[in-house]
């Protein structure tokens, strides 16, 4: 994501990423990273949990997802990323999802 972050910017999309974990792990990963966009922590699972990606997999986390919520809240696209076998959907992929 980070490789098409201004692709995405260009589109008026912002990416956040969001971690079931504590506030300085998750800035950790986001340093070690190097990711530009930011990065947001959820230890009470409570946004996975709205989202319905908390514990989909039996293991307790957040799996891996992607979604694109437009300016009203409304969530257009989703991929859980741990329920499909191909995986990650690549950036252009996340992009033909744009409206």
């Amino acid at each position: 994501m980070q490789n098409q972050y201004e692709t995405f910017q260009k589109a008026g999309v912002e990416i956040v990423a969001l971690a079931a974990a504590a506030p300085g792990p998750v800035d950790g990963v986001r340093q070690v990273t190097g990711a530009a966009y930011p990065f947001l922590a959820d230890p009470d699972h409570r946004v996975s949990e709205a989202y319905g990606v908390y514990n989909v997999l039996g293991d307790n986390l957040a799996a891996p997802a992607v979604f694109i919520i437009d300016t009203d809240g409304h969530i257009l696209w989703r991929h859980v990323i741990g329920l499909h076998p191909g995986g990650r959907p690549t950036p252009e992929t996340i992009l033909e999802y744009l409206p």
